[in-house]
């Protein structure tokens, strides 16, 4: 019976993740590393789906309380106003907590059959198709969970686990206030899990430590 554990679950695309493994019945694999959905039944095969859960370092005593979300609005994350808060905070968010996590789990997944990690990025993180600048906190978090992900892939490698990394493009949640001026091409998170798990469900050993957006594109680092 596939296990998965997904983090960052509340809300937005990791709710509508965790949400539509639930509710999704997941067939055993025809062939390594490919997993196919068939169409929606009331059996739950998913055993386990783990909510809100987060992994990051301890803010010391008396810190005043940061904003929770991974994406920093622009006005706190420009080179005039990016602070050391902003980046311990975005770092630990987007960068560190999914690499503890994933060491964490790694006895686990290696007891696996066909063990597979994936990991959420921005396209804001690739240095190759960086032609607008700033953000400093939140491009350099996301360009650094990339360089933890493809080290991940080199080194899980001969134990047969495929690690996967993933843009879900522009999607409206609570951390783009509702998706107003994100332009026509702005999806809902709904859409967006469903087209990261289709992209996820074809990626294995041959892909991995690769880079896709969810409409199957390959990304330039």
């Amino acid at each position: 019976m596939p296990i998965a554990v997904v983090t960052g679950a509340n809300s937005g695309i990791g709710h509508a993740f965790a949400k539509l493994l639930i509710d999704e019945p997941i067939s055993p694999p025809r062939a390594p590393s490919r997993l196919r959905l068939r169409n929606p039944q009331p059996r739950r095969h998913l055993s386990h789906v783990h909510h809100n859960l987060q992994i990051r370092p301890r803010p010391p005593p008396h810190r005043p309380p940061q904003h929770r979300g991974s994406h920093v609005s622009t006005p706190k994350d420009a080179i005039e106003t990016v602070t050391p808060q902003t980046l311990e905070h975005t770092f630990a968010v987007n960068s560190y907590g999914p690499l503890l996590l994933t060491q964490a789990l790694l006895p686990y997944l290696l007891l696996a059959k066909e063990p597979k990690v994936a990991v959420m990025s921005s396209r804001m993180g690739s240095i190759a198709d960086n032609g607008s600048g700033g953000q400093y906190a939140y491009r350099g978090s996301n360009a650094a969970v990339n360089a933890v992900f493809k080290s991940l892939a080199v080194d899980l490698k001969g134990k047969g686990v495929a690690v996967v990394l993933l843009h879900p493009g522009i999607v409206k949640t609570n951390l783009t206030a509702g998706g107003e001026g994100l332009g026509s091409q702005a999806v809902e998170a709904d859409e967006a899990a469903g087209d990261l798990w289709r992209v996820l469900q074809v990626k294995g050993m041959k892909e991995s430590g690769r880079w896709w957006h969810r409409s199957g594109e390959e990304l330039p680092w």
